[in-house]
């Protein structure tokens, strides 16, 4: 199985399935004399932990990280940082119908197809569990990005409730189990999520990622810009269907005047730029402003409505999905996100100092 590694010069690869012993990932291109502990990376995978609140799957995973190598005396050496983060709250046999029945919107089929072989105890490797291994990652890249470059991400739309900009508040994420920078939807999600719930239904999502103190020239202009490194990295999380960088779609409905991302002289001389229409990417390089990109996630697929599929043998039959599952995976999307997106700054920041023929730090 090919592509379990992400990145040039930061470049992470994950391991382990959903209910093996298990979860790692090895990140490879750290700089030495970093200043790295566990304490760091467990703050961000309690972000993305789950059974948090009752909107989420009520797996008790602590995700309790460990580091393997590559850390000396509370600093990195520069050799690869292995981490690991042992399964603790497996149920396989919820899965025991699932051996010989495709799951619907699942990778069930495919896996199956491709490998002649799958691990049907929560999906194995296609399954959502891997991300903390990003989220991980992530938590070092930040570190190589430093305080000046803010990642922030937010839940702006779940199912087709969406936020009302006016009412953006960061502060407000860490106050509602959503991610939500709007206090108002927040309650109305909660209330119409709960409904989704007690069906045995499931729900999409939009999640929004905003990179501030990115500078200019990060990213190449063709094959390896930022924007579609960033894309990648994106459509790589588990069950995302679409990314969008600034304005995204919503650009084809707008006239050249209007797109323009128009700039003036500011008090320092530095350039001004009067709109971000463009996400903080021109030519696939970052022009300073902030990065602002969008993903859709579609909803889980793992519902406990009976739905049409077939068996192995290509008999029809019908599926009931049990287990223990999101009812909006894009809630727990959030952290992943801007970790995926850390990652990517971090690589090409990386690729930045080393073409200036600078010390990487």
């Amino acid at each position: 199985m090919a592509g379990n590694s992400f990145g040039a010069l930061f470049r992470f690869t994950t391991w382990g399935e959903s209910h093996g012993p298990a979860i790692g990932v090895v990140v490879d291109g750290v700089p030495a004399r970093l200043a790295l502990s566990e304490s760091e990376i467990q703050v961000e995978l309690d972000r993305r932990r789950p059974g948090q609140s009752r909107f989420t799957t009520q797996r008790r995973e602590p995700d309790t990280v460990r580091i393997l190598s590559g850390v000396f005396e509370g600093l990195t050496t520069g050799a690869p940082v292995s981490l690991i983060i042992d399964n603790v709250d497996q149920r396989s046999k919820d899965y025991g119908d699932n051996a010989l029945k495709f799951r619907p919107g699942h990778a069930d089929y495919v896996y199956w197809t491709k490998y002649g072989i799958r691990d049907h105890r929560g999906g194995g490797r296609s399954s959502a569990r891997e991300t903390a291994c990003r989220v991980a990652a992530g938590a070092i890249a930040r570190k190589i990005l430093g305080d000046a470059i803010t990642i922030r991400g937010a839940l702006v739309q779940i199912g087709p409730h969406k936020i009302d900009r006016s009412r953006w508040d960061w502060a407000e994420i860490a106050k509602n189990p959503f991610f939500c920078p709007d206090a108002v939807a927040a309650a109305e999600w909660a209330e119409w999520l709960d409904g989704v719930r007690k069906a045995g239904s499931s729900t999409g999502a939009v999640v929004e990622v905003v990179a501030s103190g990115v500078p200019v020239g990060l990213g190449e202009p063709l094959y390896e810009r930022l924007d579609s490194d960033l894309a990648r990295a994106l459509m790589s999380i588990n069950a995302v269907k679409g990314v969008e960088i600034g304005d995204g779609f919503a650009a084809a409905a707008l006239s050249g005047e209007e797109n323009a991302d128009e700039m003036r002289r500011g008090p320092d001389g530095q350039p001004v730029f009067l709109a971000n229409h463009a996400g903080g990417i021109l030519g696939g390089i970052s022009s300073g402003q902030d990065v602002v990109c969008r993903f859709a996630v579609k909803p889980t697929s793992s519902i406990l409505t009976p739905r049409q599929t077939i068996d192995t043998q290509g008999n029809e039959t019908e599926i009931v999905t049990k287990g223990r599952h999101d009812p909006c995976v894009g809630i727990r999307a959030v952290p992943v996100g801007e970790a995926m997106v850390a990652c990517v700054l971090a690589d090409h920041l990386l690729r930045a100092r080393a073409y200036q023929g600078a010390p990487p730090l």
